[in-house]
This record gives C-alpha cells, sequence and structure tokens, in this order.
C-alpha cells in the first residue's frame, strides 16, 4: 500500500501498487520505483503493459487485493520508500512474469 501524492481535499488517500524495483536497490536507495495498481475498468485499455488481477482466482487472493485490479505498468512512479506504508499480499511468480513482461513491452527492452 502506498500514501502520497494523492490529495483530495488536503487528505492523504491510501492506494495500493506494486513495487517494481529491484531488492538489491530497496536496500541501498531511500527512492523506489512501483506501479499504480488500479480497480477502476474504465483504465483497461487492453494493453500488454497492463495486468490484470482476478481476486477470485489463488493467485489473485495472495495479492491482498480487495476487488479485481489492475496493475498499470505504464504509469511508474518514483518515490521516498516511506511513502510505502505495507505490504498488502505478494503476487505469483506467474503473475509476476507478466509484470516483467509488461515493464519490458512498455520501456521497450
Amino acid at each position: 500500500m502506498l500514501t502520497g501524492p494523492f490529495l483530495i481535499e488536503r487528505e492523504v488517500k491510501v492506494r495500493p501498487s506494486l513495487v517494481v524495483q529491484a531488492d538489491r536497490l530497496n536496500q541501498q536507495l531511500d527512492d523506489t520505483i512501483i506501479a499504480l495498481i488500479t480497480s477502476s475498468q474504465r483504465r483497461n485499455i487492453g494493453s500488454s503493459t497492463q495486468v490484470l488481477i482476478e481476486i477470485d482466482v489463488v493467485e489473485g487472493k495472495q495479492s491482498g487485493l480487495r476487488m479485481d485490479s489492475i496493475v498499470q505498468c505504464e504509469n511508474l512512479l518514483t518515490l521516498d520508500q516511506k511513502f510505502v506504508i505495507r505490504t498488502l499480499g505478494t503476487l505469483s511468480d506467474q503473475i509476476m512474469q507478466l509484470v516483467d513482461d509488461g515493464l519490458k513491452s512498455v520501456l521497450e527492452l
């Protein structure tokens, strides 16, 4: 979960996100790179840069998300790790491979 630059009427909103920076760099740096996660289906453009997490399947339940959501590999932020307030869950190796593929696609690697 992430708290930070999402301000609405001077209130801080907490949003789910996925840390995509390498663990070793997270140990060495104050900043981290995240991909935003949304439950808004209107943001689903069906792109290879988006990964759907369905909570009614085993992998989705492990995520800790409360509703079907989309990892937006095209929507990356770099921010101070102090804004990462807790871990909701984990993603399976299969979903993380899709995220890796999405990041490669958006960055043209």
